[in-house]
């Protein structure tokens, strides 16, 4: 099921053909990350790594799918991203958490896992199931909730600048900003 947020925003690149038919489109209409969560209740978190790279113009999707309620949709989901024009998928759930290791096991794009907070253990749960990843099925794992979210995005695109300038040079500028704000810090 889609979630009604669904973003395509543009990043320059080069054209490649759409699934949906063979002509050429723009690959900036295309997306470049895949943003999944296992729930819909999980967007109020995840609309953080959607910011962020709204922020950066980055192309992406965000969707609801399930390793346990939907799983032939997430098996599915993860096996033609590639050919999607996918690049780097960032996979959040919470309790077993097994979304981005799904998603690790059926492709060989980088799976960045956000393990959500829950009520049993406060995300101590989630975060466990997704780092604790079988050796040969990596997924890179993220701090439990926002700050995960905000950083699976900076990630992902710092995964994609490493082909792209343009990509590059606005992250570099992130950071310059970041420490700006540090250095200009008063204290009372």
């Amino acid at each position: 099921m889609k979630t009604s947020k669904q973003k395509r925003t543009g990043v320059s690149g080069k054209a490649q053909k759409s699934e949906s038919s063979s002509s050429i489109v723009p690959r900036s209409s295309l997306p470049l990350v895949a943003v999944l969560m296992g729930s819909k209740s999980d967007w109020e978190t995840m609309r953080a790594a959607s910011e962020t790279l709204e922020r950066f113009q980055v192309a992406h999707e965000c969707r609801v799918m399930s390793a346990h309620r939907s799983p032939e949709l997430a098996s599915e989901f993860a096996a033609k991203a590639e050919s999607r024009g996918v690049e780097v998928i960032i996979a959040a759930a919470g309790g077993a958490a097994h979304l981005a290791g799904v998603m690790a096991a059926h492709t060989v794009l980088p799976v960045l896992g956000v393990p959500m907070k829950s009520e049993a253990l406060n995300g101590l749960d989630s975060l466990l199931s997704t780092v604790q990843m079988p050796a040969g099925i990596p997924v890179g794992t993220l701090a439990i909730g926002k700050p995960g979210a905000t950083n699976a995005a900076l990630f992902a695109i710092a995964i994609l600048a490493n082909s792209r300038p343009d990509l590059k040079e606005k992250l570099h500028k992130f950071r310059a900003e970041q420490e700006k704000k540090i250095r200009e810090t008063k204290l009372d």
